[in-house]
Parts: structure tokens; sequence; C-alpha cells
């Protein structure tokens, strides 16, 4: 008998036991740093003569993992291999496919600590942000699983004397799954599991700053015994790898996550027809985001400035639900930034190994160097920086500063495209509805927040504040699934609301049957 679904529990690194057992998960991933993984495709491993290296961006001279760089004829060898597997595979009863998420979910149980430690390495997660991550994988698991089960029983229909009615659920065909490297392991496990457990196979094309821990999600559902061919694994740059599995005929659905620009181009290219091809492409689309936080003037100005902070600076800022911007009525702006100021320069900066840092490296030498672009762009436009701007000094990795920038124009650079980082913008508004109007000011809708102590400035936001996550006196990160679906609106995506009860529908085509009563 299936429980009711439960949020898997994070872990409380302050108990000594746990501390401990997460320092063994370090050593023992560290002793594992540098391997060489293959190409999976069906039955088949495979190698090519040119290799991608995943580097520790705390570290940046520590290898993590070397993989194949695949070439656009393994794209086609595993979409085939996908196509021809998903002729049996549609056809496994779906109580058996929830239980391959089940099994999964129970292994990455078991390996819960050395899967966090492998981002630890890998994208330079703290802890806390870690286990989080393979918490959320868990739940993904367990929720898409009983919702399969569910979707595969009898739909209600309006009912009529003369015929037998039903509404099935049925799977599409060939998914192409296009993780991040920001959640490696829970967003990859959720797309990938929805995908599979609705009945569909998959080519999974990981970022090729994250191969590994994507890797070590194929262990795990080999670990559960899942059929070889359901899950096809094909590293490489999207540039090659990435458009030939998207654009190949065989292709019926592709689930992707990351920035708007690479989402678009993904829509584009899969809406061209190919010789053959008998579908229309579905894409499920969850990009970018510019996230705003509203404080209002009667706001709990100490709970404010703690969510601003955690929103904007965990893990780096390199979230899509990060805020980015925090929007502050006038009567407290001044002193508003001077309190997060304070704060933010006791943000402890350095290798997240150690579990002392809050904040790790940022994700590469691009994107440090992106970010460092964008803070001087902010200053060139009239903005005042407070605090931060430059690289740890005498780091070894990939570090900056916990930046914030005072004064920002709403339509300044900064203001509206995306940085993906530790770097947030301070707006000052004149009241409420001006703070309202800003939040609103960007081509995304992805999260936001507002803190207020009056009920009917929190009625406006619900109205008005157009985002797919809006929270209200609370931080604008942190989504659990089953409690809040997750997706946005706009150039946000597709509003895919991953995490919620919905979320299936869109890989599946429903079926209706009717039978005449003799």
């Amino acid at each position: 008998m299936i429980g009711e679904f439960a949020n898997e529990p994070l872990t409380d690194f302050t108990e000594p036991q746990a501390k401990q057992k997460m320092l063994e998960a370090l050593a023992y991933v560290r002793a594992a740093l540098g391997q060489e993984y293959d190409v999976v495709v069906g039955g088949d491993r495979l190698r090519t003569p040119d290799k991608i290296r995943s580097l520790n961006p705390a570290r940046p001279s520590e290898v993590v993992g070397i993989f194949q760089k695949g070439t656009p004829e393994m794209a086609a060898r595993a979409v085939d291999v996908a196509f021809d597997t998903f002729r049996s595979w549609q056809h496994t009863p779906a109580e058996r496919r929830s239980d391959y998420l089940f099994r999964a979910a129970d292994v990455m149980r078991r390996r819960k600590l050395e899967l966090a430690a492998w981002m630890v390495y890998e994208v330079g997660k703290s802890w806390a942000e870690a286990d989080a991550d393979v918490a959320e994988a868990i739940d993904f698991c367990e929720f898409y699983g009983r919702e399969n089960i569910r979707l595969s029983g009898p739909q209600p229909l309006v009912r009529i004397p003369t015929e037998d009615n039903e509404l099935r659920y049925i799977p599409l065909g060939v998914t192409v799954v296009v993780p991040p490297w920001n959640f490696p392991l829970a967003i990859l496990a959720g797309m990938t599991s929805a995908a599979i457990v609705a009945g569909n196979t998959v080519v999974l094309k990981p970022s090729s700053d994250s191969p590994t821990i994507a890797y070590k999600f194929v262990e795990v559902m080999e670990e559960a015994k899942l059929p070889v061919g359901v899950l096809n694994f094909v590293s490489g740059p999207g540039g090659a790898v990435g458009n030939a599995l998207v654009g190949h005929g065989k292709t019926r659905l592709i689930a992707f996550t990351g920035s708007m620009e690479v989402g678009l181009g993904i829509n584009e290219l899969a809406a061209k027809t190919q010789p053959g091809q008998i579908w229309i492409k579905r894409v499920i689309a969850e990009m970018g985001g510019k996230d705003s936080i509203v404080v209002d003037a009667d706001a709990d100005f100490d709970a404010a400035v703690e969510g601003v902070l955690l929103s904007a600076y965990g893990f780096q800022g390199q979230k899509c639900s990060a805020c980015s911007r925090v929007i502050i009525d006038e009567k407290l702006y001044d002193r508003f930034l001077d309190k997060l100021t304070a704060r933010i320069k006791k943000i402890a900066v350095g290798p997240t190994e150690d579990p002392r840092y809050f904040m790790g490296p940022v994700i590469n030498e691009a994107a440090l160097k992106s970010m460092l672009g964008y803070i001087e762009k902010g200053k060139a436009e009239g903005g005042r920086l407070l605090t931060g701007g430059s690289p740890i000094p005498d780091a070894d990795g990939y570090f900056l500063e916990p930046t914030l920038i005072a004064d920002v124009d709403p339509n300044a650079t900064i203001s509206q495209e995306e940085i993906f980082g530790p770097v947030l913008a301070a707006i000052r508004a004149r009241d409420y509805a001006h703070a309202l109007d800003i939040a609103n000011n960007t081509k995304f809708g992805l999260t936001g927040a507002v803190y207020s102590n009056d009920p009917e400035k929190l009625d406006a936001a619900r109205k008005h504040f157009h985002v797919g996550n809006l929270y209200l006196n609370r931080k604008c990160t942190g989504a659990f699934v089953g409690v809040h679906p997750f997706g946005g609106f706009n150039m946000s995506g597709t509003d895919s609301k991953a995490g919620g009860r919905d979320y299936l529908l869109l890989f599946t085509q429903a079926k209706v049957i009717s039978a005449k009563r003799i």
C-alpha cells in the first residue's frame, strides 16, 4: 500500500552525527574525482577521442569528471534506440513504471549525502543547498510516481445511457531532457522521472558544467533496475548534440530548463517539421527570471532584510527564482539598505566543502566575467555600489563578493537582464503602488515576494503581481514539491508547474474510447 506523499526531510548538519557523515561522504567523493564516464545508449557504453572535463569551480585545477564529447551521430543513435524501446515501454503497466521511481527514491535516500557531496564539488553548493537538492529529487520521484497511478485510474466523464466511455492518458514518445547545472540533480530528476513514469523514453543531455551528478542519476536508475534503453545519456556541446536531439524527426517532446536565449532557440528549432515527422513536437520550457522582492513601508523590517539576503545570495544567486531586485518604499529605503549592507558584509565566502561558508564559487570563469561586466554596467548607468563588486582576492576559484548596487533605475540594464549571480539591484519606490508597477516591468514572470503587514496591500499583490510563484512575507526561493508547484509566465517559460498535480499531463496525450452498449 502506497502511503500519502510527504516531502523528504532535510538533514540537520548541526547534529554531530550528520556532520560527521557528510565529512565522510565528501572524503569518499574526493577519492573518486577525475574518473571517466561513458555515453550510454541502450546497452552500449561509448567513448570518443575528444573529451569534456567537468571542473570544481572552487578549485578549477581539480577535475571532477571526464566525459565524452558526443557527436550528432551519437545523438541520432540515442534517439533511434529510445524510439525502438518506446514500442514496448509505453505498454508497461502504470504501477510498474511508478515502482521504478519509488525504487530510485530509495536508492537516493541511501546515497543522499554522497550525491550531495558530488554537488558540493561539481557546482559549489553549500552542504544545506546540496542536501536540499537531493531531497527535492527524491520528492519528484515519490510525487510523480503517485500522480502517475492517479492518472492511470478512471477519469471523471459525463455518463450517458447508450455508451461506455473512458479517457486514458497515454505517453508521447521519445523525450529529450536538457537540464540546467544549478539544480543538477533535482530538476534533472524531476523532468526525467516525469517523462519515464508517464511511459516515455528519454535521451538525457546534461549540462557540460554538471555532467557528473547527471551520470550519478543514471546510476541510480540502473540500480533501480530500469530497463535498458528507457534512459539514454549523451554528453556533449549543446550546439552539436543538443540541436541534433531537438531537431531529430523521431523526437516527440523536449523538456528544458535554462536560459531564455537557449529556451527560445529550442522552441524555434522544435517548431521546424522534419522529413517524415508526423507530429507537432511539444516543448516544456522553464527559462529565466528577473525576480523582485517588494518591501512595503509597514513590513516586518528584520524579516524582510533576512528574506532578501537569503533569496539574493543563497547558492551565489544562481537560481532562476533568486531575488535580483529589491524594490523598497522610499520611507524606509535608506534604513533598510543600511541594515541589509551590514548583513551582506557578514556573509562568509569560500570553498563549500567547508561548512563555515554560506556562499561558494560561481559556476565558471565565463559566468564570473559576465557578472563583473554587469556590475560595471550598473555603476555606469547610475547605480551606487554599496558593497562587494569584486572577485575574492587571491582565491583559487571563481569567487565573487556578494554585491549590492543601490539607486538603480527601474529600466537600467541590471534591472532588466538576468545576471544569475550574487548581484542585487536596489530600487527606490515612491509608494506601494509604484513598487508593484516596477515589479511588473520586465519581460519575465517567475517568482516574486512582498513584505507587508497590510492585508489590502497583500491582496493587491495577489491580483496584480504577475508571476507564476508569488510569496507573501517570506523569501522568493525554496519551492517544495507538491506544496509550491513551480513555473513562470511570459519569458520565464511555459508555466509548466513542476511538482504540481497537472505536470504529468504535459508528458502525455489524452485518448477517449467510446463503446456503444449492445
